[in-house]
């Protein structure tokens, strides 16, 4: 028996849960939890319409480690996904380690009082898990996730090194609202008006928040701006992949979003400290999380298709002087819903954290401490990839980027 507990009931949750109960050989016993029962109610019902699989659901605060510790043990997971939020994380880590449970999430933890994105503090988990024979497997996302197994492909079958990589994050879908976000608004908000950096020459260079704009032809979109941002693949790219001189993230924006982005910053409602309003504390980004669409309700109206690859420079395995490859992945929203009820943002998030939580159970990924995702072999990753609603190609181009 594979009996795995989800932690989290938004879209990416949503998603997961659906392509889990679609493979039963490997996920015998599906267990959903949230803040919100009745978020996972909904779930359970729809993957029930949908499989005919029973999905059994709880309340718990992810927050409360002793409480998510006590649902873990009652529970008896193999394998505890996390697709709360990154405040959780290591709220998540110290119920598995408590309760002697493998762990794995989509996004590494990030302070509620600052928007600071970073590895530093699950990676001091690494004695902790291994002490413990457990193993905690860290952003089996799509970026990061799936962008780094994508390097990592390219790295083993491909190039001998990686010296130039350029991560782009294409969502070319219209969800036919003023303006929302395709996934947690808080999270998003949060990183995309954070300071951009990129890694260079052995160091992180810092540039302005959407101050470096190029356009790219994406296949099956077409041309969009993309803005040079921060993502936390960055931080473990440059780590397992030493020879690297440049690594760039850049994600597309409409000129629509970014008006309104504009707006809600120039009058304070992205900030993340408190104020006082009618004798009451609340945090500004928090409130216009609450009064904004809720993600997973856009999958019914988004119509386009996201495009997200790598494109990576270094010199050839087979001695043949520098090549330049760029393999992604393109994926329909109205293809996403029609399969699982959720919107290509949700879905290419939601799926490689299947086939992550399917590489710990079914043992081919293995190990005790807690590993990016860099750290193990891509082949079964990718292969799941092709067979589960993300296929993905790969090209060789003239040359790196020209900018």
């Amino acid at each position: 028996m594979s009996k795995v507990l989800v932690i989290g009931a938004g879209g990416v949750g949503s998603v997961a849960v659906h392509k889990m109960a679609m493979n039963p050989d490997i996920f015998s016993d599906i267990h959903l939890a949230s803040r919100t029962v009745s978020k996972c109610d909904a779930i359970a019902e729809s993957v029930k319409q949908r499989t005919g699989v029973d999905i059994q659901t709880y309340a718990i605060d992810a927050d409360d480690v002793a409480a998510t510790t006590k649902l873990i043990q009652s529970i008896g997971p193999k394998l505890v996904v996390n697709l709360a939020l990154p405040y959780q994380d290591l709220a998540i880590m110290d119920a598995c380690l408590a309760a002697g449970t493998h762990y794995l999430d989509t996004a590494n933890y990030e302070p509620r009082d600052e928007a600071k994105f970073e590895y530093k503090w699950q990676w001091a988990y690494q004695d902790k898990f291994k002490q413990a024979g457990l193993m905690a497997l860290l952003g089996s996302g799509f970026d990061p996730g799936v962008t780094s197994v994508f390097a990592m492909w390219l790295k083993k079958h491909k190039l001998k090194t990686i010296r130039l990589l350029d991560i782009l994050d294409c969502n070319g879908g219209d969800h036919g609202q003023p303006f929302a976000t395709n996934f947690n608004p808080e999270i998003n908000i949060r990183e995309v008006t954070a300071p951009a950096r990129h890694w260079e020459n052995g160091e992180f260079v810092e540039t302005p928040a959407m101050g470096v704009k190029q356009q790219f032809d994406f296949e099956g979109v077409g041309p969009k701006n993309m803005y040079m941002m921060y993502h936390e693949e960055l931080e473990s790219l440059a780590k397992f992949l030493p020879d690297m001189e440049r690594a760039r993230f850049w994600m597309t924006f409409g000129d629509a979003y970014l008006q309104h982005l504009t707006v809600l910053q120039n009058v304070g409602m992205t900030r993340i400290d408190p104020v006082m309003y009618n004798g009451v504390e609340i945090i500004p980004l928090q409130f216009l999380k609450a009064v904004l669409p809720e993600p997973a309700s856009l999958g019914a109206t988004t119509k386009g298709k996201t495009n997200i690859g790598d494109i990576a420079t270094g010199e050839a395995l087979d001695g043949s002087g520098e090549k330049t490859f760029y393999v992604k992945n393109i994926c329909d929203h109205e293809e996403a819903y029609a399969e699982t009820g959720n919107q290509a943002v949700s879905y290419t998030t939601g799926v490689p954290a299947m086939i992550g939580a399917a590489m710990m159970l079914t043992g081919k990924w293995r190990g005790e401490g807690v590993f990016n995702i860099e750290q193990l072999d891509p082949d079964p990753f990718m292969e799941m990839l092709n067979s589960h609603g993300l296929p993905w190609t790969v090209e060789e181009l003239d040359g790196p980027l020209s900018f």
